[in-house]
């Protein structure tokens, strides 16, 4: 045990003589200190390198006491300017950093209620254990992590204010110069920091990554703070974004609902405010330097993965079927949907969230999808599980030998987010073939076989039908119908298969009957009779992505 303190007592002191050079003279690092400045951001601040994991080791009396020794004489007397004080005065009270509130301290952590770490179990080791024991809690499978930091804005303005308070006081000394060029942020300090450990702890590589370990930092006392201080105009802003609430109890509650986006839109906001005031403006709002900080911030460690999407064709044999669930007034139409039917069984072999369920196109509820199936894609929010093609397999089982049968898929796959892209590019040009079961109020004659067989490439003007009009735009919409094929029923001359290939977004019951006149031609004003659609299956979604 010994061996290793006086091992680690020599890294340290290697690594203090290595940041000498990089740091200024010893009262300016001495008056950073008293400022109540910790020993990391001063390391950061003045682009230290080197084993910046031995950072934290380093309390603010093992630098004053180095410091101290370089500005001794060889007969004890201070050189440089150097105002020795007691370094325990420098620890005497219970303070973080005031600039970064304890964030690089590693001064608090989340578990039932976020609380702070005394200062004696504070280690890279203890805070990489809890990480490592939250992404295990999650049940996450994974191959790799991106960490990710979030910070609260008064950590910028505590920044700043430090920089023009030593801007104010230490301009004109020769080394304010050339000392920031090696400047690091705190989100990257903090990555340096843990990402080396976290990877040897759970054995994956850190960088870009679908899985996110999140630090999601917090302060409403310091925030509460700022915000009084920021120009009233600037306060109602904020007050707006926020919905009329308190802006340090709106974020505190959104971070505990784990609302991101709504955190991130009010630290903006801030931020924006921050950025556009000028260094005079800034200095007549806030104090230089910032106040000691008696709290650290708060923590919460979050993990999730970005949406993954399995995608392929769905083919529908039910006429009792929606697309997507649908409710009205608390009663469900039909007998399911191919979003539930499908999109569960992704979601719960994935160990997803939630999912959202996509198609190239729809079909109307009592049409039948079948040939090849439409494309589509679910996507599966923070999925504790990436399947492998054996998985996949297995989710195409689940659903293929469902009772009802209602659905099959095929071709399912895993694919990436540009999958959805392409499926959105192709649904505007595709073609799509049906088949319609057709009545007519006169007998079918063979002249009418050739004439709707000669068909090819008739474009057609359709208003929306009356049928949609409750949820689509009044509008009035150009699309082509390629080719008509009837196919006759025997034992009927009235009743007859049609079938059809049509540019993507044709309202095919409406060419069929006219829609009173609303889509022109139509098949009944081709034939010179009424016309009725009785079923309609849609046969084939061409999509090359997805084949």
């Amino acid at each position: 045990m010994a061996t290793r303190e006086a091992a680690e007592a020599e890294d340290v002191n290697s690594l203090l003589n290595g940041a000498a050079p990089s740091l200024p003279p010893p009262h300016v690092v001495h008056d950073l200190l008293s400022a109540g400045v910790c020993v990391q951001c001063i390391f950061r601040i003045f682009g230290v390198s080197g084993c910046a994991h031995l950072c934290s080791s380093i309390t603010t009396s093992m630098l004053h006491t180095f410091l101290e020794e370089q500005s001794t004489d060889p007969n004890g007397s201070a050189r440089n300017g150097w105002c020795s004080c007691a370094s325990t005065d420098l620890e005497k009270d219970e303070t973080y950093c005031s600039i970064c509130l304890g964030v690089l301290q590693l001064a608090c952590f989340q578990d039932q209620e976020t609380r702070v770490i005394p200062k004696e179990a504070r280690s890279i080791d203890a805070f990489i254990s809890i990480l490592a024991e939250t992404v295990k809690q999650e049940s996450f499978q994974i191959d790799g992590f991106s960490l990710e930091v979030s910070l609260p804005p008064v950590i910028a303005a505590n920044e700043r204010a430090i920089w023009l308070y030593m801007k104010r006081k230490y301009e004109s000394e020769e080394w304010f110069k050339d000392k920031f060029s090696g400047q690091m942020s705190i989100k990257e300090a903090l990555r340096v920091l843990l990402s080396t450990p976290l990877e040897n702890h759970m054995n994956v590589k850190s960088g870009v990554h679908s899985f996110r370990v999140r630090l999601t930092y917090t302060h409403s006392e310091a925030l509460r703070k700022l915000q009084d201080r920021l120009p009233n105009n600037r306060r109602r802003d904020l007050v707006t974004v926020n919905n009329g609430n308190n802006l340090a109890d709106s974020h505190e509650r959104t971070v505990r609902n784990g609302d991101n986006h709504s955190q991130s839109e009010s630290d903006s906001v801030i931020n924006r405010t921050l950025d556009s005031m000028s260094d005079h403006a800034f200095c007549e709002l806030f104090q230089l330097p910032p106040a000691k900080a008696f709290k650290p911030c708060q923590l919460t460690i979050t993990c999730c993965r970005v949406p993954i999407y399995i995608g392929g064709r769905y083919l529908k044999f039910s006429r009792r079927v929606s697309q997507s669930r649908w409710i009205i007034d608390d009663e469900r139409m039909g007998e399911a949907s191919v979003e539930e039917l499908v999109g569960e069984k992704v979601c719960l072999i994935c160990r997803g969230d939630d999912y959202k369920f996509h198609a190239a196109g729809r079909e109307d509820i009592d049409v039948r999808m079948l040939g090849s199936g439409r494309p589509f894609l679910v996507e599966v929010t923070n999925s504790r599980s990436v399947p492998s093609v054996v998985g996949v397999q297995q989710i195409t089982e689940e659903i293929n030998n469902s009772e009802q049968k209602y659905v099959r898929v095929r071709n399912l796959k895993l694919v990436d987010s540009e999958a959805w892209a392409l499926m959105r590019e192709g649904e505007a040009e595709k073609q799509k073939q049906y088949a319609a079961l057709v009545w007519i109020s006169r007998p079918l004659m063979e002249d009418d076989l050739k004439n709707i067989s000669s068909i090819k490439e008739m474009e057609i003007l359709q208003r929306t039908p009356i049928r949609v009009l409750h949820r689509r735009s009044p509008l009035e919409r150009k699309r082509v119908i390629h080719w008509m094929m009837v196919e006759n029923i025997t034992g009927s001359c009235q009743y007859f298969l049609l079938h059809l290939c049509t540019q993507a977004g044709t309202y095919i019951k409406e060419f069929v009957h006219g829609d009173l006149g609303r889509t022109h031609p139509s098949l009944g004003s081709i034939l010179g009779c009424r016309a009725e659609i009785l079923q309609l299956d849609v046969t084939d979604v061409k999509m090359d992505c997805f084949d």
